[in-house]
């Protein structure tokens, strides 16, 4: 039998997605699982969006351009506007999901062996992308205790080698919900041109920030203009993750013309996504008001929660829906498994997604989960309670 490829085999399993088999054979077991492993929000989707959904009246749904319906990236270019981000429709690559974005902006950018710096712990599927592109992530610490912050610029610069080809950070920041501030990313702005590399940000989550000052983009930077790649997605702020459309922007065209023969082998991103995703950018500003409200109701109400649990500690997120708990427990990977295959409290269990999936450090995130504050405060608080019950049982617990 042939073997199977070592891109494969080094391929990670996802953090937050593993535990399902665990998940559906408590619900098998009539047992209320509650979902705080993935960032699918339980807000309602736009009704614009909904209602261009049902309103369509096509006879063939065909591909569209491969780097996005133009209607839709002329839509964007307002959008981006709007946020003082100054581009052309041709700067703009339409993907399926921002995953997409991240995997076509590697390929564009970087070959095999080249190296990448992110802050850890970074969103998990960051490694799978980068291993999928034979690429090596350099992980450069972050800490709970200072709320994630930025590493020290001297520690970033510490980890460039002659491989290393670009910056990636998360803004805010998926798992931890920390904001990066405009003097970390002017420092950052000074690392990459100093050293003549790629800044990739992520900024799915710019619409939840829970800070006096706006968020700030990497499009944002002066003088790096030609360095810079961002990745967006309608995924999280239209609570539309299932349309999978997301978007790669950068002003390097040479970047987005490489991107664009990379998704032209693909053929095109999903054409009713697009639909829906360009009848989103006439949501109501109403819309995000009350979102936003509700965000920092259950963020408040869950870090609060939390920290009453004893021995448990989580910083509070300045943007995303995230927060990584420290647990007291032994290994928080066998007592993610745990509450949901041997614990149960009223009925009830919580899914969380272990930390240790977040780091490429051995041993980091070990005793860490990250916790997704997607769900009514209702869920939150059966949650919380369950999970404060299930510490107490735990025969793992420090």
């Amino acid at each position: 039998m042939p073997n199977i490829s070592k891109r494969g085999l080094e391929m990670p399993a996802s953090p937050i997605r593993r535990l399902v088999p665990f998940s559906e054979d408590a619900k098998s077991r009539g047992i209320t699982v509650y979902h705080l492993n993935i960032g699918q929000p339980d807000i309602k989707t736009p009704e614009v969006a909904i209602e261009a959904m049902n309103k369509l009246k096509i006879k063939t749904i065909e591909y569209s351009h491969s780097a996005g319906i133009e209607s839709y990236r002329r839509k964007l270019v307002e959008y981006y506007k709007n946020l003082g981000i100054n581009i052309d429709k041709n700067q703009i690559l339409v993907t399926t999901g921002g995953s997409e974005a991240i995997s076509l902006t590697f390929l564009s950018c970087m070959d095999p062996g080249d190296e990448v710096i992110v802050p850890e712990p970074f969103y998990a599927n960051y490694y799978g992308f980068a291993t999928a592109a034979s690429i090596k992530v350099v992980p450069v610490a972050s800490s709970i205790d200072d709320g994630f912050a930025l590493p020290a610029i001297g520690e970033i610069e510490k980890m460039i080698t002659p491989r290393t080809k670009a910056i990636f950070i998360c803004n805010p920041n998926n798992p931890t919900g920390y904001l990066y501030s405009r003097e970390e990313l002017e420092q950052l702005r000074d690392v990459v041109k100093k050293h003549k590399l790629y800044l990739f940000s992520d900024e799915v989550y710019r619409d939840f920030c829970y800070t006096d000052k706006p968020h700030m983009s990497v499009m944002h930077l002066e003088g790096i203009e030609q360095n810079t790649v961002m990745i967006d997605s309608v995924s999280k702020k239209y609570s539309e993750c299932g349309l999978r459309i997301g978007m790669m922007v950068s002003k390097n065209r040479d970047i987005i013309d490489t991107a664009l023969k990379f998704a032209q082998a693909r053929l095109s991103p999903p054409s009713l996504g697009q639909i829906a995703a360009e009848a989103s950018l006439d949501t109501p500003a109403s819309y995000f008001k009350e979102v936003h409200k509700e965000y920092i109701k259950r963020r408040d109400f869950l870090v609060e929660g939390l920290n009453k649990i004893p021995g448990v500690y989580t910083p509070v997120p300045k943007g995303a829906f995230y927060t990584v708990a420290r647990l007291p427990v032994d290994n928080a990977d066998k007592f993610c498994q745990w509450i949901l295959s041997d614990f149960s409290y009223k009925n009830q269990t919580v899914m969380m997604a272990p930390a240790s999936g977040f780091y490429t450090t051995p041993g980091k995130g070990i005793d860490e989960v990250r916790i997704a504050y997607v769900l009514n405060i209702e869920n939150l608080k059966n949650a919380i309670e369950t999970l404060e019950k299930a510490l107490e049982a735990y025969p793992g617990r420090k």
